[in-house]
C-alpha cells in the first residue's frame, strides 16, 4: 500500500499519480489534500509519513509545489527517509542506497510524464542492502 499526500500546489500532480497507480492495479491511501485551496504542506507530509512510519503503508509518495517544504516535514517523522527528486536517476539511487520510503517531487518543477517515470522507478527498484545497509543504519541512529 502507498501513502499519498500534497498540498494545494501538488493537487493536480497528485491527481495524475493516482490515476497512474489506478492504471497499474497498485493500492493507495489519500491523505488529502481533497481540493486546490490553499493549505498548510506539513499537515500532509506528516500525514504520509506517520502512514508509513507505523507500517500502514510500505512507502509514501507526497507531492507540493517544489516538493521542498513537504519532504522536510516528512523526514521529521522517525523512521521516515524522504527524498526529493526531479529526475530518475536519483530516484533509482535514493532507494538502491538509502532505502528511502517516501518520495517527495515538486508540481511546479516537473511535467506529468516525467513525474510519472520517477514515481514508477521509485516504486520499482528494490533496495541494494549490503555496504548501504551500514549506511542506513547509521541514519536511524541519528534519530535518537
Amino acid at each position: 500500500m502507498i501513502a499519498i499526500g500534497s498540498d494545494h500546489g501538488g493537487f493536480h500532480l497528485k491527481a495524475e499519480v493516482m490515476k497512474y497507480l489506478d492504471e497499474k492495479g497498485i493500492a493507495y491511501k489519500d491523505y488529502g489534500t481533497y481540493s486546490e485551496e490553499s493549505c498548510d504542506y506539513p499537515i500532509y507530509g506528516e500525514k504520509v509519513a506517520r502512514a508509513v512510519a507505523s507500517g500502514e503503508c510500505e512507502k509514501g509518495i507526497v507531492i507540493c509545489g517544489t516538493g521542498i517544504g513537504i519532504s522536510i516535514s516528512a523526514n521529521k517523522i522517525k523512521g521516515i527517509r524522504a527524498a526529493l527528486c526531479s529526475d530518475c536517476f536519483s530516484a533509482e539511487m535514493t532507494r538502491r542506497h538509502n532505502d528511502a520510503n517516501i518520495l517527495a517531487m515538486g508540481e511546479r518543477v516537473l511535467g506529468v510524464g516525467l513525474a510519472l517515470k520517477i514515481v514508477e522507478t521509485f516504486l520499482n527498484t528494490p533496495f541494494d542492502g549490503g555496504r548501504h545497509a551500514r549506511r542506513v543504519a547509521l541514519i536511524s541512529e541519528l534519530e535518537k
